[in-house]
């Protein structure tokens, strides 16, 4: 893709060429209530973009989308790219002071807002200085534009903008777990590097599929399982505006019986307690996880009950989607695979050099998905995207067959006896007793100030707490070494977690220290 000097539209590729290569009448869309065809969705995308022109969106000026997952998002998404607007879709799920800071960080000037996530925002919009539109997808307007009323009044018919592949096409901001969110700028041709990559090469995506993603579109994993991926070959997706519940799930896997399912490690481990539904997922040829590394005994148990494999992977929002897979006929549960055709890692220490095999490094990575850097964060986009490689924040440790393991996030890795410690490794340990559901591993001081592992663990159903302790500490001793095991063990409710399931470790030791 890289290298071209004429003009390329993201839009032009995954939208127009199925209309044009005879898939018009092929749905691409369901979201449970409404259908979209390809045909329909070119037609729509057409009038979403005349849309925005009559409201007065400039080309490179951004339109924000806090939309549920429904067939209104493709059209305002891509009708948005294809006038050379940047769309900025946002995380359902933040609050109303989040939402002020990204509206006015990104400068927003037309919001479009799902219906039941307008109350939210109701007492923010009216203070962000270049937001000059309210757009409410649904039934009621609040007093502002009805997207369904405006865009019947446009034509569908539009000159999709001359835009280049190293143009910015859209933004996603990052989950900011430990901060603000970061505005992610990524490119035209991003879009189509992920798909002729990952989806291609590795999901082998067809298409007859029919997706299924638990991951919103809002998020860099969701928006290439359930837009970017089937589009670029004509297949259809399912759109889920509900919460993905393992009893939702269920229910769109008995529904529409999709051939892929994209989920997380902690819905495949919920949906794994469900003891019905074992008729479910009949045609399920392939799942995927992302988001945090999948636990060993989750893939073995999903694939003893579903008959089908789970592809572990890992990706990010400034390279959009996974990067490190594992992959059909090549899988090993406990292991992120191997880098994605089309993408190059290494693995370094403190100083910048590569280590050996077994020893841990940070992930570094060189990929043709990777954003362009941070809106208005210098500092971070040069300590993030160093060139052609782009630093990711993950410990890894890579065998003699060329397989990586997931070790955490730099800023959760410590030491225990000069010895880096995984919490991930302790948590997969915890997880095979079976009086555990989830648990979570963090660094907590001992009298003599040194660093020991702490666990939460969530149990499950049914399961007595009383002793417990001692049981588990033997039984991460006897699966993964003795100076690994956890010194304190606490039993919660629930772990703390961002939008995309991942476990807000810096929170617990936040609560571990005080």
């Amino acid at each position: 893709m890289s290298g071209t000097s004429g003009s390329y539209n993201a839009v032009t590729w995954l939208l127009d060429r199925n209309v044009d290569e005879g898939r018009g009448d092929k749905l691409a869309f369901t979201d449970t209530v409404t259908e979209l065809s390809y045909g329909e969705l070119q037609r729509q995308s057409r009038r979403m973009a005349n849309l925005l022109r009559r409201l007065g969106v400039r080309r490179e000026e951004r339109v924000a989308l806090i939309m549920l997952d429904t067939t209104d998002f493709p059209v305002v998404f891509l009708g948005a790219i294809r006038a050379g607007i940047v769309p900025v879709p946002l995380n359902t799920l933040l609050t109303a002071e989040q939402y002020a800071y990204i509206l006015a960080d990104c400068r927003a000037r037309v919001l479009v807002v799902s219906e039941a996530l307008y109350p939210v925002v109701k007492d923010i919009v009216g203070r962000m200085s270049d937001l000059e539109h309210v757009v409410v997808s649904g039934k009621n307007a609040f007093g502002h534009k009805l997207l369904s009323d405006e865009i019947v009044k446009e034509s569908d018919s539009f000159a999709t903008a001359a835009t280049h592949e190293d143009e910015p096409a859209f933004w996603l901001y990052s989950s900011g777990s430990t901060g603000m969110p970061k505005g992610v700028r990524h490119l035209h041709g991003n879009l189509a590097a992920t798909a002729e990559t990952y989806a291609k090469q590795v999901l082998g995506i067809r298409e007859d599929d029919v997706c299924l993603s638990a991951a919103k579109l809002f998020f860099a994993y969701g928006l290439g399982n359930a837009l970017t991926f089937p589009m670029s070959v004509g297949a259809t997706a399912v759109l889920n505006p509900e919460r993905p519940t393992p009893a939702r799930m269920f229910e769109l896997l008995n529904r529409y019986n999709p051939t892929i399912f994209y989920g997380v490690p902690t819905l495949f481990a919920a949906m794994l307690h469900e003891l019905t539904n074992e008729g479910a997922g009949k045609r399920l040829r392939v799942c995927t996880s992302a988001g945090e590394a999948l636990p060993e005994s989750i893939g073995n148990a999903w694939k003893a009950r579903f008959g089908v494999d789970i592809l572990d992977g890992v990706g990010s929002t400034e390279l959009l989607h996974i990067f490190l897979s594992n992959a059909p006929g090549d899988i090993k549960y406990g292991s992120s695979g191997r880098p994605v055709p089309g993408y190059r890692v290494r693995l370094v220490n403190e100083a910048g050099a590569d280590v050996a095999d077994g020893e841990v490094g940070e992930m570094l990575v060189h990929a043709p998905s990777a954003g362009e850097g941070y809106w208005n964060q210098r500092n971070k986009s040069r300590s993030t995207f160093e060139g052609y490689w782009t630093r990711t924040g993950d410990k890894y440790t890579r065998d003699a067959d060329g397989r990586y393991t997931y070790c955490g996030r730099s800023d959760d890795m410590f030491k225990v006896s000069g010895i880096w410690v995984s919490p991930f490794e302790v948590e997969s340990a915890l997880i095979t007793h079976p009086t555990v559901l989830e648990a979570a591993v963090v660094p907590e001081a001992d009298p003599e100030g040194l660093l020991k592992p702490k666990a939460f663990v969530v149990l499950r159903a049914g399961a007595d707490a009383g002793d417990l302790h001692e049981v588990l500490k033997e039984h991460v001793k006897q699966k993964i070494g003795p100076w690994k095991y956890p010194r304190w063990i606490e039993v919660v409710d629930s772990l703390p977690k961002t939008a995309t399931g991942k476990i807000q470790r810096f929170k617990l030791r936040e609560g571990a220290h005080q």
